[in-house]
């Protein structure tokens, strides 16, 4: 049986770049996926991912920040654009139960010197006449917001995995993972297609997570729920292109999200948690034409457009750990085993958020900072992204 220094289970764009980067750094790596590469069960497939370093969390701010120096190495490793920079604009209104105000979200920007523009409705309307922004809405504008290719990406990561000697297993399922006896070190990992050995084991496996940590005694609280994105066609496609149009966020009591058009003449957008609970044995994939109302009445009042048009709307999975906390930590009982969650708003970091996992598991340490990324041990659920 081949031995191996890292074992990847999952391969979403963190599982993709975890391979990647461990394979990088001269570790012998296998990694698995237990359906086709580039599936759409998860969370890692269409075209498009909001990127940013702006955050509440100043960890978060930080990390993204090292993330921003990671993209551009990997598009330079890969020759290939992943990242298109729009600008980006995050509405704060005045409103019943929003959970916060624009003070909040500027001062993680401020303690990790991200620059920044606080505008006023009038200041967006005459710089962005394509929204209509209410009196009461505060604006926090952010010239690093873009956009990152969702699925060339994760192909991106693992084709550069594959040629630093990774070995990639698709449609092979991993059953169980078992630490060997105390002393002698290492992990057994079973799978449908055979048993394998490494010396580290990177769990990448989102909603899927408890099933593989249950047998070793760690259970994580994760919510999982099915949530969908709607291309519409705007009336006027050019007033709405990248170099007219920014990446933006309404930050209410309901978050929504939006980008301008990217790689065909549509606009996207979607509600941010929309509650739509379900297990991955139980995703429908058919979207709830309840959500794509209330997504069009909102967007008929942010962004008018008379003969705007819904296209397509596609569904995802998100997986949200307790108050949304990435988790980037060997498991204590079993330090061999590393488990890297995204909460559902880790794609910005993926590049960082891989390379973190393959130097915990390669080199056991890393210099970004992760105290706040533990194993998290009561189930709270927050909105913030």
């Amino acid at each position: 049986m081949d031995q191996y220094d890292v074992a990847v289970v999952g391969l979403g764009v963190l599982g993709s770049g975890a391979a990647y980067y461990a394979a990088k750094k001269g570790a012998k790596v296998i990694a698995f996926e237990q359906f086709e590469l580039g599936h759409v069960r998860g969370a890692s497939h269409d075209t498009s991912r909001i990127v940013r370093t702006s955050n509440f969390t100043p960890e978060y701010v930080k990390l993204a920040k090292s993330a921003y120096k990671d993209w551009a190495e990997l598009e330079k490793a890969a020759d290939q654009k992943l990242l298109t920079i729009t600008g980006g604009v995050v509405f704060f209104p005045e409103e019943p139960n929003t959970p916060a105000l624009a003070s909040d979200f500027t001062k993680s920007l401020d303690t990790n010197d991200v620059p920044y523009e606080l505008l006023d409705s009038t200041e967006v309307k005459n710089r962005w006449p394509q929204f209509d922004v209410p009196e009461n809405v505060s604006t926090v504008y952010t010239a690093d917001t873009g956009i990152a290719h969702a699925s060339r990406t994760v192909s991106t990561l693992q084709s550069l995995a594959r040629i630093h000697g990774a070995v990639l297993k698709d449609q092979t399922e991993v059953e169980r993972v078992i630490p060997k006896a105390s002393g002698t070190g290492g992990v057994m990992i079973q799978t449908s297609n055979g048993q394998f050995q490494a010396a580290k084991v990177i769990l990448a496996t989102d909603a899927w997570i408890n099933k593989l940590l249950a047998p070793l005694g760690t259970h994580i609280p994760v919510i999982v729920m099915q949530e969908q994105v709607t291309y519409f066609k705007p009336s006027e496609a050019a007033n709405f292109g990248s170099d007219r149009f920014p990446v933006w966020i309404w930050n209410g009591a309901m978050c929504y999200y939006g980008f301008p058009c990217y790689g065909e003449p549509t606009i996207k957008a979607a509600r941010d948690t929309s509650n739509n609970f379900m297990t991955p044995e139980q995703r429908t994939y058919v979207h709830s034409p309840q959500l794509l109302n209330q997504l069009s009445s909102f967007l008929k009042r942010l962004i008018p457009d008379e003969t705007r048009q819904v296209l397509r709307t596609v569904t995802c999975q998100y997986s949200i750990t307790p108050d949304r906390q990435f988790v980037i930590s060997p498991l204590k009982s079993h330090p061999n085993i590393i488990v890297g969650l995204g909460a559902a708003h880790a794609f910005k970091f993926a590049p960082a958020f891989g390379r973190v996992l393959a130097e915990l598991a390669v080199d056991g340490r890393t210099n970004e900072d992760i105290s706040k990324f533990g194993i998290p041990t009561s189930a709270t659920c927050s909105s913030k992204l």
